[in-house]
Formats: C-alpha cells, structure tokens, sequence
C-alpha cells in the first residue's frame, strides 16, 4: 500500500507525524482524501474531524480551522486549534460552539453565522 507523510500541527503543538495511506480533510469548500500521488492543493479547513488511516489504524482529531497543503511530499494541516477524539468532552464541545456564537454576535456577517453552524455540526460528529 503506498503511504505519504502527515503532519498535524497547532500553535500549542504537533498532534501526529505518521505514514498514512489517507487523510480526510474537512476542506472550506468541501471535504476531501489526500491519498499518496494526489494533485498538489492548498486549501482553508472548516472546523470537523480530520481522518488519519495509516498502518496502526484510524486516528480523528477536531479542528477549528486552518490550512491544509497537499504536495507530492505529504500533507500538512496547520490548524488553528487541533484536538484528539478524546479531547472533545462535552464542556470542551460547549465551549468551542459558544466562542463561535460569541464571534458571530461580534461580527454579524454571512461568514460568522456559517463558522457557528460548521462549529456546532462539526463536533457533533
């Protein structure tokens, strides 16, 4: 089976550095596979779940957002924030929909109320 690189990244710390055979991406304007040999892309996240598959198994991290850049290197997310599936609690999951309810109260806009409504049906997953 052919593997590439994955790096998982946050200001706080690096979450995963494994051999993966693919990694679904929760991508702004859809979500997506990187797999080995995929088109190289750069591409904004929409907070949900990140899917890691490689030899010892499936990995789910949440992010907030960021960037993930897929090359014929590897992929690379740089996430706002990044948590593991067993980070996301109940109060760490009413927190992070709260800060969004409270930018989006702040902001108003169009964009704002999608951040909230991606928030709250991506931790619910």
């Amino acid at each position: 089976m052919a593997m590439m690189q994955f790096e998982l990244v946050s200001p706080e710390r690096k979450l995963a550095s494994v051999e993966a055979s693919e990694v679904q991406i929760p991508g702004a304007e859809g979500d997506f596979t990187a797999m080995p040999d995929h088109a190289p892309v750069i591409t904004t996240l929409r907070p949900g779940y990140l899917k890691v598959v490689s030899a010892s198994g499936t990995e789910e991290f949440f992010v907030t957002g960021g960037f993930a850049e897929v090359s014929s290197e590897g992929t690379t997310v740089l996430a706002e924030r990044a948590y593991t599936r067993a980070d996301m609690t109940p109060e760490l999951t009413a927190e992070l929909v709260a800060e969004a309810e409270a930018a989006h109260k702040d902001a108003g806009t169009d964009a704002s109320a999608k951040l909230v409504a991606d928030m709250a049906s991506g931790v619910a997953l």
